[in-house]
């Protein structure tokens, strides 16, 4: 009798453990987020010093 107790609580704890089936988990990438750039900002400052120059030698 204490066999069957047993049996039974072992096949009781058994199907409750594997009750659902493996699935992969579901992992999100992280998110990156880029700062959007002009591609004219190396050449922006060397212009705009010409102008300056240029304003400058006019004026005078």
């Amino acid at each position: 009798m204490k066999k069957l107790v047993l049996a039974a609580a072992l096949s009781a704890a058994a199907s409750t453990a594997f009750a659902g089936s493996y699935a992969e988990p579901q992992v999100e990438p992280p998110v990156i987020i880029e700062e959007a750039g002009s591609s004219s900002n190396g050449i922006l400052l060397p212009l705009l010093l010409l102008v300056l120059v240029g304003a400058a030698v006019a004026s005078s």
